[in-house]
């Protein structure tokens, strides 16, 4: 089984930054794939940023785009977004999720193909 436990949420400024991780059990044996998602009330889970964990490949949807960066330490089972100039558009819960495929491009996004869910975290931007 694949845990996975989002951390890093909270209140910051517009412009300030703030940075999540997700926690992943033995996701080095298991996954290919490790992507955020946001979601707003009423609305769907909306891709952010993916990461795949043999090659370190990244995507970024246009809107988080020389904001934002993903990362990921393999021994530590533990994939980073760092949130720089932060909006209050960023305003939403963050969830970790993971895949046992390789989502490259025009698949990374799409909320059916990920096998784990973490619980999500809250990030609020505002004065």
């Amino acid at each position: 089984q694949v845990q996975l436990v989002e951390s890093g949420g909270g209140l910051v400024q517009p412009g300030g930054s703030l940075r999540l991780s997700c926690a992943a059990s033995r996701f080095t044996l298991d996954i290919y794939t490790i992507a955020w998602f946001r979601q707003y009330p009423g609305k769907d889970r909306e891709g952010v940023s993916c990461i795949i964990s043999s090659d370190g490949s990244t995507y970024y949807d246009d809107s988080v785009k020389g904001r934002f960066t993903i990362s990921r330490d393999n021994a530590k089972n533990t994939v980073y977004l760092q949130m720089n100039s932060l909006k209050p558009e960023d305003t939403a819960v963050y969830y970790c999720a993971a895949a046992d495929a390789l989502l490259y491009e025009s698949r990374w996004y799409r909320l059916w193909e990920y096998d784990y869910w973490g619980q999500g975290t809250q990030v609020t931007v505002s004065s």
